[in-house]
């Protein structure tokens, strides 16, 4: 075994891996850009070094810097986490000719699995079947627009080597392909450093299934087992499970064989996956091969108790297969979530910001969160937006996702908008607990999966109010343990506080465009009176471990509030809701119309600009593309018009809410 290895990554897997090296006594090594100087896995490795700005090619995608540091430091071996440099061909040849191992397969497995064109040809000789497409080394756009015509539309567009989602993108008919197409390919050349992209027929309701796949030196390979990523949002997956629903015994062993067989083709080591395509009656099309470890792993380690990352440890210092194929088997069920720092509600656009307040479950054996952040952190625009993955286990799939419900009701989360809500709506949805599960599942199920506001809750109304109390009441019992006369009528929080003869404490919250009026009174034993629109709840309060503990109604439960300005985060029991204390002194200021100005939804940097100063366009056209944690968002126009300003430029940076461009209807 190693005695120190470098890691090669950031946020939560880098977070993982230097977990369990710590566990087996390997010493670890930390790379950092200038945006993650106080990251947690700095904080977690042994040694840290800053490898440059917080832009990646200029950070984690700078391979001498890394493999310079790693000899340096005397780092016997690299672990290249996923995304950046993990599958790239060069920087596993750069490791070897530097003396350091780099935990993952031989360049030449990267090179023929990490290009998705020579992996299908592989699968092909192996005789899995695969989906009708173009993979072909003539990358002229003229080329691929004919190559898609053939094929028959839509079409999927990807990038040869990517992965995550990064580069994919569809086109529903000749006239999307040219705009589709240089998309992918500028995805793919920031994410990867190659904007090679593949054509392939999209398949209207299929599954995602991958096999896990682990490769020794000594000649041993093994598959542990399926897991099923069909829930995606943008090609990117946000719930993973294992084993996949519905799968057959022969049908498992038969797709595990042939991700065996492709692996031992290209003489594989270490931890890869084949992913495959599945249709609704169980055919299924070899897809891509990640020569990597994956971002849903967990779910294969709760349902086999085996840890994948040790495994890569000891396979890259030589040791054979700690099992062999018949050693293995699966116990229960396993769901993952991906929590991301974004807003489904504006099309699961990157949220970016501080994380004000950070809170998930605890860690138990049916429970477990893997996380690169913590409170006080900053969400910037360089990287993927994702903040944990939620993982959990059960005896079966729908204690599994019984599981996961009670999770999500724990997390807590204020500074930047998060999908924890959808998630939880996603996890109810019927179609998610039936397992009727594809890659367009969400869109499917869009009215359901993205209701309209609902009313306030009450009890959310009633914590923030409560919480009011709570507050006021303690710092008046510290005012007046300081005081000379502690028993003053001015430190009570009672009827006499503020001169009513009713109630003590009147409040007003907004929710949105909703006013809510809360009267609170003061009654015998620590007993209040809260009246919310008039109705009265009888209630109590106290402080417990930094939480308050509400009962009501014959109920009792723990909440929390968090203070953001005049915000009110409250998560109560699940529940959670921001509402804004009103000062009813205030007057409320008109908001000012945005017009014809075209904002940014968020910060991020100019790649295209696609219109000029007083060219007309017509409701819908695309003005400017927007990058932003390594995603491309495309600005159009929502009114016919004529642009009056285009105010950036390509490679400008923007901050959210800059006036893009400027756009007047009455000119058209």
């Amino acid at each position: 075994m190693f005695s120190k290895i470098l890691i090669a990554n950031r946020g939560e897997i880098a977070c993982r891996v230097a977990r369990t090296a710590r566990r087996l006594g390997v010493r670890t090594v930390a790379v950092y850009s200038d945006a993650d100087a106080r990251a947690l896995h700095v904080e977690l490795c042994d040694e840290a070094y800053r490898l440059g700005p917080p832009a990646p090619r200029d950070s984690y995608l700078n391979a001498g810097a890394i493999i310079r540091i790693a000899r340096e430091t005397s780092a016997q071996a690299i672990h290249p986490g996923y995304g950046f440099l993990s599958e790239n061909e060069s920087f596993a040849a750069a490791c070897a000719k530097a003396g350091v191992v780099f935990i993952g397969p031989p360049p030449a497995a990267i090179a023929a699995m990490g290009s998705k064109s020579a992996a299908k040809t592989i699968m092909a000789r192996a005789g899995v079947p695969l989906v009708p497409g173009y993979h072909g080394d003539d990358q002229t756009p003229a080329v691929l627009a004919r190559e898609a015509d053939a094929i028959g539309y839509p079409v999927l567009i990807k990038a040869i080597a990517g992965g995550g989602g990064k580069g994919m993108k569809v086109a529903n008919d000749a006239n999307e392909f040219p705009a589709a197409l240089a998309s992918a390919q500028r995805e793919a050349k920031a994410s990867f450093g190659d904007d090679r992209v593949l054509v392939e027929k999209y398949l209207a309701s299929p599954r995602h299934i991958e096999i896990q796949v682990f490769a020794d030196t000594h000649g041993n390979a093994v598959y542990l087992f399926e897991r099923d990523c069909s829930v995606q949002r943008r090609h990117q997956k946000i719930v993973e499970e294992a084993p996949a629903p519905g799968m057959t015994r022969e049908r498992r062993k038969a797709m595990g064989e042939a991700a065996v067989i492709a692996a031992q083709s290209i003489r594989y080591v270490g931890a890869g996956t084949v992913e495959f395509i599945a249709e609704q009656d169980g055919t299924f099309h070899f897809m891509e091969m990640n020569t990597r470890l994956q971002v849903e792993h967990p779910v294969t380690e709760m349902i086999t108790g085996i840890d994948l990352v040790e495994w890569q440890l000891r396979i890259a210092a030589g040791e054979p297969l700690p099992k062999t194929q018949k050693e293995l088997a699966i116990n229960g069920h396993a769901i993952e979530v991906r929590i991301y720092a974004e807003d489904p509600d504006r099309g699961f656009l990157p949220s970016i910001g501080r994380l004000v307040h950070w809170q998930m479950p605890a860690a138990s054996r049916r429970t477990r969160v893997d996380t690169g952040v913590r409170a006080g952190d900053a969400i910037s625009p360089f990287y993927d937006p994702m903040l944990a993955k939620l993982i959990v286990w059960g005896e079966d799939r729908a204690r599994a996702a019984q599981e996961m419900l009670t999770a999500l009701g724990e997390c807590e989360v204020v500074g930047v908008a998060t999908n924890i809500a959808f998630l939880e709506r996603l996890v109810q949805h019927e179609a998610f607990a039936s397992a009727q599960l594809d890659t367009g599942l969400i869109d499917k199920h869009r009215a359901a999966l993205f209701p309209l506001a609902a009313p306030t809750p009450v009890r959310a109304l009633l914590v923030a109010a409560l919480a009011e109390y709570a507050d006021l009441a303690q710092a008046a019992a510290a005012r007046a343990a300081l005081s000379g006369d502690p028993h003053s009528p001015w430190y009570s929080t009672d009827a006499w506080w503020n001169g009513s003869a009713t109630y003590a404490i009147e409040l007003m919250f907004a929710d949105g465009e909703a006013r809510h009026a809360i009267k609170i009174r003061a009654r015998d034993a620590g007993r209040l009176r809260v009246a919310i629109d008039g109705d009265e709840i009888e209630a109590s309060v106290t402080h417990r471990d930094g939480r308050l503990i509400i009962e009501a109604e014959g109920a009792t439960f723990s909440a929390a509030v968090v203070r953001v300005g005049d915000e009110r985060w409250v998560f109560a029991n699940g529940a959670r809701r921001r509402l804004t204390l009103v000062d009813p002194l205030a007057h409320a200021g008109e908001e000012e119309e945005s017009g014809g100005h075209l904002m940014a939804p968020m910060s991020g940097t100019i790649v295209s600009v696609l219109v000029r100063p007083g060219e007309k366009v017509e409701k819908g056209k695309a003005l400017i593309v927007l990058e932003a944690m390594k995603m491309e968002h495309t600005i159009a126009a929502p009114i016919a018009g004529v642009v009056t300003a285009v105010n950036y430029g390509v490679g400008d940076r923007v901050p959210e809410g800059a006036d893009l461009v400027d756009l007047d209807e009455s000119s058209s």
